[in-house]
C-alpha cells in the first residue's frame, strides 16, 4: 500500500454507529475480497488504501492515449477463487478463458530457423488430455519426451502439503527424475518461471507440485487461461468500486494507516486526522508494511515476515506502426523474451499494434535503464517476430515491480502466516500468507477469503454461501 493522503470527508472521528465493524487496510485483491465478504455476511466494512486506486500490483495507468497495464496477468480454470471474485464484481466476460488450452511456443535457436510448437489440450481425462501435444512437442526429443511423461506421473503422487517438500528445490527433484536441462528451460520452466516467478531450482518443491498438480494433473480444463480483455483497472478498481459500493463498504483511498492498535475489548485504526474503531481489523498489506503495524505479541515470530523475500517482475512495451503478431500471446525459447501479449484492443490503440512483454525472475533486469532494454529486446522481438523487421517502433517503455511477488524459495512455507493472529479480532491476508498457492491473483484472493472467513467466526456472523463454494471447488 503506497503512503498517501486521505479523500476529501472522509475519516472523522468519533463513535462508530451501531453494529459489528471491520476495517480492512489494503485495497489490493486480497482486501477488496476480504471487504466484500465480510460486507455479505452483514459487517459494516472500512476499506481502507494509501493509494489513489484499487487493485494493488495488478492496475493500469494512462500513457498518451493508451491505457496500459502494469503487467500482464493471467489466470487459470482451476483459479476457483479469482474466478469467483471476477463474478462477483461482474467482471467475468470482459476476462473470459479460453475454450481449450492452447499456448504457441517459438524457438529461435533452431539452425533452420525459427520453429513453432504448441501445449494444447484434448478433451481426455488426465492425464491423456495432455499426450498427443507432449508427444508431438518439437522442442524436446524423443527421449526427452518420454521422460517428462514419467516425471509428470511421479509429480501426481507428491502431496504439496507436505512440509517435507518446501525443504526441497524442484530443479533438484526432476533433475533426479531424469529431466534434461533442456526440459526444464523448454517446459518445466516455461510454465514454472510465469507461475513461480522463479527457476526450477530456486523453486520451493512444495510450491511447484501445487502449480503442476492443480494446473496440469487435476482436471483436464485445469489449465485453460484467462485474461482480461479490458485494462485491469477496468476490473479491480472500477467495477471492484463499484461492487463493493453496492455492498455497503466504506472505501477510502489515499488514506494511509499509521498504526492498529487493541482498544477496550476492540480495535482503534489510526489514520492522518482520525482514528476509526473497529471489532475486527484485516491488514491486507504486503509483509514488511505488516510487520510494521502489527501490535507486539500479535505473532510469535514476527520477524519471520521479513524472512519472506520479494523478486521482481519487468514488463517491455513495444507500439509498431503495424500488426506483427497474428495470436493473442506466444511463449518464447532461445530468447531472453519469455512471453509476449497483444495489448492493441485493452489499451484503446486506434492503429497498428502494442505487445506487452511479461519477464519473470528480472533480477539482473529491473534496474536496467531503459535505453538498455531497448537495444536487448527489439532486435531480440525481430528474430521471433519476423513482421517487426519492416515495421517502425512508434513507442518503447518499461515498467518496473520491484516487489512483484513473495519469493518461492525452499522453506519460505514454515515463514508464511495463517489469516489468524495471537490478537483476538486482528487477521492477515495477502497472497504472501499460507494460502498454498505462489504470488497470484488467485492466492490474494483466497487470502481474503481466509481472512474474512477467520473474522466471521470471531464476530458471531454466518459465513455467506460463497464462502463455502469457494472451499469445496479448491
Amino acid at each position: 500500500m503506497t503512503h498517501g493522503t486521505r479523500s476529501e470527508g472522509a475519516l472523522a472521528g468519533g463513535p462508530a454507529p451501531a453494529g459489528r465493524h471491520a476495517v480492512v487496510v489494503g485495497g489490493g485483491l486480497a482486501g477488496i475480497t476480504a471487504a466484500l465478504a465480510l460486507a455479505d455476511a452483514g459487517v459494516r466494512v472500512t476499506l481502507l488504501e494509501g493509494r489513489p486506486r484499487l487493485g494493488g500490483l495488478a492496475f493500469s495507468f494512462r500513457r498518451g492515449d493508451l491505457t496500459v497495464d502494469n503487467g500482464q496477468h493471467v489466470y487459470l480454470r482451476c483459479c476457483t477463487a479469482y474466478r469467483w471474485f471476477l463474478d462477483r464484481i461482474q467482471g467475468a466476460a470482459l476476462a473470459p478463458l479460453q475454450d481449450r488450452l492452447d499456448v504457441p511456443v517459438v524457438d529461435v535457436t533452431r539452425p533452420e530457423g525459427r520453429r513453432l510448437g504448441r501445449l494444447r489440450r484434448d478433451a481426455l481425462p488426465v492425464p491423456l488430455h495432455l499426450g498427443r501435444s507432449l508427444a508431438t512437442y518439437p522442442h524436446l526429443s524423443l527421449t526427452e519426451r518420454a521422460r517428462v511423461g514419467r516425471a509428470a506421473l511421479a509429480l501426481k503422487g507428491l502431496d504439496p502439503a507436505d512440509p517435507a517438500l518446501d525443504t526441497q528445490d524442484f530443479g533438484s527433484w526432476l533433475t533426479a527424475h531424469g529431466q534434461s536441462a533442456r526440459a526444464i528451460e523448454a517446459l518445466w520452466d516455461l510454465v514454472g518461471v510465469a507461475t513461480l516467478n522463479a527457476v526450477a531450482g530456486d523453486a520451493s518443491l512444495s510450491l511447484a507440485a501445487m502449480v503442476f498438480k492443480t494446473g496440469l494433473l487435476s482436471d483436464p480444463g485445469a489449465a485453460d487461461i484467462g485474461w482480461a480483455r479490458v485494462p485491469l483497472g477496468d476490473l479491480h478498481d472500477r467495477l471492484a468500486r463499484k461492487a463493493l459500493d453496492s455492498a455497503g463498504v466504506r472505501t477510502e483511498v489515499r488514506t494511509r494507516v499509521t498504526s492498529v492498535s487493541a482498544n477496550d475489548g476492540g480495535w482503534s485504526v489510526r489514520v492522518p486526522g482520525g482514528t476509526l474503531p473497529a471489532d475486527a481489523v484485516v491488514l491486507a498489506v504486503p509483509q514488511r508494511e505488516a510487520y510494521e503495524l502489527l501490535p507486539a505479541g500479535a505473532l510469535d515470530a514476527p520477524e519471520r515476515l521479513l524472512g519472506i523475500g520479494t523478486a521482481p517482475i519487468l514488463n517491455v512495451h513495444v507500439v509498431y506502426d503495424r500488426k506483427v503478431l497474428a495470436r493473442p500471446f506466444l511463449a518464447a525459447l532461445g530468447t531472453p523474451v519469455q512471453w509476449v501479449f497483444d495489448r492493441t484492443e485493452a489499451s484503446g490503440l486506434q492503429e497498428g499494434q502494442y505487445l506487452a512483454l511479461s519477464q519473470s525472475v528480472a533480477q539482473n533486469e529491473i534496474d536496467e535503464p531503459v535505453a538498455t532494454l531497448r537495444e536487448r529486446y527489439l532486435p531480440e522481438l525481430r528474430r521471433l517476430l519476423p513482421r517487426t523487421r519492416d515495421a517502425r517502433v512508434k513507442d518503447f517503455f518499461v515498467t518496473r515491480e520491484r516487489t512483484a511477488t513473495f519469493v518461492p524459495a525452499p522453506g519460505v512455507g514454515r515463514l508464511r502466516p495463517g489469516a489468524r493472529t495471537k490478537a483476538p479480532g486482528l487477521y492477515l491476508a495477502g497472497a504472501w500468507t499460507a494460502t498454498g498457492w505462489p504470488a497470484t491473483m488467485e492466492g490474494a484472493v483466497r487470502s481474503g477469503v481466509g481472512a474474512a472467513d477467520a473474522a466471521l467466526g470471531a464476530l458471531g456472523r454466518p459465513r455467506p454461501r460463497h464462502l463455502f463454494a469457494i472451499e469445496e471447488a479448491a
